[in-house]
């Protein structure tokens, strides 16, 4: 475990990745803490909180993103922040929080991937890489300076969304960019790219998504995937798939008092 506040309390995703183990989590589609909370405390590896479609503060909010990350911290989960984009003044901003994972959605191109990943680093590919320092929370508030960039890029990773026909055509060199924390196959969105709209079970759909993962496994690149229940996940982790997204808050809700509404009906 590094020092300080960030992962004291937790695995991180990149640890777990490291040992070649699978994680699991949810959605956060309004984050709080109260449900970061509630989602560590029933056992999930990671804290999906997704500032790409979701509503209320955005993840500039420093001082509301902080406050998640306590949350998480508290009960040893890991929370992974989708952000809407690759732009490296807000992944720098929300590394200095304390959030050790992100995930940069509809990336298509390899230059675009290594300029975000080139922001969560302080020494990057044999060089100095593009993140900067600063008394924040990542560092105690300028208290741990001492091996402090070792410590970050140590336990900070970054992920991408495959989830568009250009991305699949420069996939190869995108799973090259170097200290590529792995990818997350975005199933509806590449449906859509390819032009099949909403046939997400379409043959050349599925064949795509099987192109994708075979090419993050044999790059040595993580790959996730979304699953639809407990038993979909256990067979996207035989596939090779490490990283596992189950569902979302709102889709819980339906799910479990969908049927409890019906109570009155009988």
């Amino acid at each position: 475990m590094t020092t300080g506040w960030t992962t004291a309390g937790h695995t991180t995703i990149w640890e777990r990745l490291e040992d070649d183990s699978a994680v699991v989590g949810a959605v956060a589609r309004v984050p709080t803490p109260t449900l970061v909370e509630v989602y560590g405390d029933v056992g999930l590896d990671f804290c999906f909180l997704d500032y790409e479609h979701a509503s209320g503060r955005g993840p500039g909010d420093s001082a509301a993103m902080e406050d998640l990350v306590r949350a998480a911290e508290v009960v040893g989960i890991d929370p992974l922040v989708r952000l809407p984009e690759g732009h490296p003044p807000l992944v720098r901003k929300t590394l200095e929080t304390g959030v050790r994972t992100l995930l940069i959605p509809r990336v298509e191109t390899a230059a675009e991937v290594r300029e975000a990943v080139a922001a969560a680093r302080f020494s990057y590919d044999d060089g100095v890489g593009d993140r900067g320092t600063a008394g924040t929370r990542a560092n105690r508030w300028g208290h741990e300076y001492e091996d402090y960039h070792a410590r970050e890029d140590a336990a900070t990773t970054l992920g991408v969304m495959i989830e568009t026909a250009d991305a699949v055509a420069d996939l190869e060199a995108i799973l090259a960019v170097p200290d590529l924390g792995f990818a997350l196959v975005g199933h509806r969105d590449l449906t859509h790219s390819l032009g099949y709209g909403e046939e997400i079970d379409h043959p050349e759909v599925a064949a795509t998504v099987a192109e994708i993962r075979d090419a993050c496994l044999d790059a040595g690149v993580p790959v996730g995937r979304v699953a639809t229940d407990p038993e979909d996940a256990r067979a996207a982790i035989d596939e090779g798939y490490r990283v596992i997204l189950g569902g979302y808050e709102f889709h819980a809700v339906r799910q479990v008092y969908g049927e409890w509404a019906t109570v009155t009906d009988e």
